[in-house]
């Protein structure tokens, strides 16, 4: 019989093989995880103990406790060593192997026994600690929910697979229920929680035109939205992505860690058999002892402890467990590190240049006040703009259509709108003309007596740096003043910056002085530069990278232990960001720009945040060098004292050299994972809706920019 057809004459797996086959696998897994390591170490432990409890008594059978322990540690222990063997790796997994198993030849299975306890429940514990720092990550993948999904044409609602979902479905969203997929809202007003994503305590208003995104709370009303974007392309997919790709990133000093760590675990090899060789040959001790007060004792045990305690477990980890660490708790408050090189970067950041417009104020002007001309009606010419602006999508346009809701204003219905690039939009309503935009555009409507009045206006309004645009219809006229609110947190940035050796805080913008002026004043800072070009603020930035280099003993630009920060929006702020020592996108939940182009992406519009990131990456930098010095400290103190005590007659005891290597690891486990445990940043209260104010009296507040 051939093999197919002895292989066709076999009976398939049954179904209940094939949970046997599962199962056991399933339990093979469950063996090699990280908490079936530190369960299997626990044991191995308590083995142990028992062995020095019975050696303690003087009872029989306390070696069986410590052979049965070296065993159990061998499992772990072993099959590492196997695994880099058949890679062709010689690693740290094959010197603890090979250490222990030298022990037990001399006749120390204790020591043995002790090395692979340590050195497995070491492992253990930094695989959990790994896996805690990717809870955020894990967090994420459960917020995916069934969505609700609109049939057409029976307009039924059916619950859906968010997969399934396209750009143009409708969904519905009732209150406590996730959003399944970035979406704009269609039908409804609501307050929706991003806290998941950005941190922020405080829920976001949205209403009809506004974005929503994967991943966030409807804790409001019932709302309907439209889909933007497909599940697997949506915000939440994307910053979950982007926390894996940093997680996988390396630090330069990792990177040169990672680079030597084999030549290293071969030196360290090498250095043990040739102190073995030469304490044997040379100076005449015996291979091991095998009677007496220091039984067990000689070449061989002076090699195999030297071999322990210069073995580079805690150096290796020093690096990685704290840059995930950091990474994990940067995305808990929703800033986002492109890896551990981002976290460098900002850690020694002295300078910072910023953009105006969408980055030290939302972006978005709203009204503060209208002001009427004369014998004007403000909330009938807001009832005219309303209705001008109907169906624009220009960002004054929204402004007004806002006021005009807040306060309870209806647009008045045009019967025919157009609008004339540069200048403003026109109308007519119950047959009068109307026009809205500049005051070139509008003056011709404007009676001849109020025209003076209302180009003094507008001379104070934009003085003061303020947004401003005429209305006119029907004999009346009025200025519509705006203001840009600055973002949370703008207004105490400059001096938080300064608490953590940021200076100077540059703002470059491309708007009027006037503008930048007021914006400036009101925000604090001192250093500004106006009417800028892209290329002139990448000139700005040079200028300020050489300015930190003069001021530094020894040539800061050559030592690179400063450097510039630029912070943008991540869309029109491209050369300046792309120009920085490391680049910062604020407030870009939905920006796919910031998400590929910044180093670090700030997912809330607080901008407290951001001195909060400058003290979490310097902790954190902190923490991997007091790591690094521990560490080679450690090696290098132990690996002396062995050496030493070897040739005065006071041996290092194995053990002692087992619990100072495999200490030290669970220390620098320790100390990385006190990142985690950092407090939050103190955001900035916040504000839900804005200040729309209509009246008669004259303007009275600071701040903004230009007519439209």
């Amino acid at each position: 019989m051939t093999a197919a057809g002895m292989h066709a004459d076999q009976p398939a797996p049954s179904h209940t093989h094939r949970e046997a086959d599962a199962a056991e696998a399933g339990w093979v897994a469950r063996l090699f995880s990280p908490r079936g390591e530190v369960v299997s170490a626990s044991v191995a432990g308590l083995l142990l103990l028992i062995g020095w409890v019975f050696t303690g008594l003087d009872a029989p059978g306390a070696a069986v406790f410590y052979w049965a322990s070296l065993a159990l540690g061998m499992v772990h222990g072993g099959r590492a060593a196997i695994e880099s063997a058949r890679e062709r790796h010689f690693d740290i997994d094959m010197l603890m192997a090979v250490a222990a198993l030298m022990a037990a030849v001399i006749g120390q299975p204790a020591e043995g026994a002790l090395l692979l306890f340590l050195f497995v429940l070491a492992g253990g514990l930094e695989g959990l600690a790994m896996a805690r720092t990717r809870r955020a990550i894990e967090a994420l993948h459960q917020l995916i929910p069934t969505a609700t999904l609109r049939q057409d044409p029976s307009g039924e609602w059916v619950p859906t697979e968010p997969e399934s979902l396209v750009p143009g479905d409708r969904i519905k969203l009732l209150p406590g229920e996730l959003v399944p997929t970035d979406a704009q809202v269609e039908v409804g007003d609501t307050a929706i929680n991003q806290a998941s994503l950005t941190g922020e305590s405080m829920p976001r208003i949205v209403h009809p035109g506004d974005e929503i995104y994967a991943g966030t709370i409807n804790v409001g009303n019932p709302i309907e939205a439209k889909v933007t974007r497909p599940a697997s392309e949506s915000s939440l997919r994307r910053i979950m992505n982007l926390v894996l790709e940093a997680q996988q990133q390396r630090e330069p000093v990792q990177r040169l860690i990672d680079r030597y760590s084999e030549p290293y675990a071969i030196g360290v090899m090498a250095v043990s058999i040739a102190v073995f060789l030469i304490w044997w040959l040379i100076l005449g001790e015996p291979i091991f002892v095998t009677e007496g007060e220091n039984a067990g004792r000689g070449a061989l045990y002076t090699a195999i402890t030297l071999l322990v305690v210069m073995s580079p477990c805690a150096v290796i980890i020093a690096t990685p467990t704290a840059t995930l660490c950091g990474i994990a708790r940067g995305a808990r408050a929703g800033v986002l590190f492109k890896g551990g090189q981002s976290i460098e970067r900002l850690a020694r950041v002295r300078a910072i240049a910023m953009d105006k417009t969408g980055t030290l104020t939302i972006g978005r002007p709203r009204v503060q006040q209208v002001h009427p001309i004369g014998w004007s009606d403000a909330s009938e010419l807001l009832a005219v703009a309303a209705g001008l602006e109907e169906d624009s999508t220009h960002p004054i346009a929204a402004a007004i259509r806002e006021a005009a809701e807040l306060r309870g204003v209806t647009p008045m219905k045009a019967t025919r709108a157009t609008f004339t690039p540069g200048r403003g939009v026109s109308g007519v309503f119950d047959g009068a003309p109307a026009r809205l935009g500049t005051i070139e555009h509008a003056e011709e409507l404007i009676p001849v007596c109020l025209r003076a009045r209302t180009r003094e206006l507008l001379w104070r309004v934009q003085e003061r740096g303020q947004i401003a645009t005429v209305i006119a219809w029907d004999g009346q006229a009025g200025v519509i003043i705006m203001h840009d609110e600055p973002r949370p947190g703008a207004s105490t940035l400059v001096a938080d910056l300064a608490r953590v050796g940021v200076a100077p805080v540059v703002m470059l913008t491309g708007d009027n002085r006037a503008t930048a002026e007021a914006t400036a004043a009101r925000l604090g800072i001192t250093r500004w530069k106006a009417e800028l070009l892209p290329q002139d603020k990448v000139a700005a930035i040079e200028e300020l990278r050489r300015e930190l280099a003069a001021d530094a003993p020894g040539g800061i630009r050559k030592s690179r232990a400063a450097g510039v920060g630029v912070i943008g929006d991540g869309v029109n702020d491209a050369p300046a960001l792309a120009a920085a020592d490391v680049s910062i996108a604020i407030g870009s939940i939905g920006s796919d720009a910031a998400l590929e182009s910044a180093d670090i992406v700030l997912l809330g519009d607080d901008l407290s945040t951001i001195p909060w990131a400058i003290g979490l990456a310097r902790r954190t930098r902190r923490i991997i060098t007091l790591n690094l010095i521990f560490a080679l400290s450690a090696i290098t103190i132990m690996a002396l004292a062995t050496l030493i005590g070897s040739r005065t007659g006071h041996d290092l005891p194995l053990w002692v050299g087992v619990l100072g290597h495999e200490g030290g690891t669970l220390l620098v486990v320790a100390n990385s994972l006190t990142l985690l445990g950092a407090a939050g940043p103190a955001r900035s209260r916040r504000r839900s809706e804005p200040d729309t104010i209509v009246r008669q009296d004259s303007p009275t507040r600071e701040p903004a920019i230009a007519a439209r």
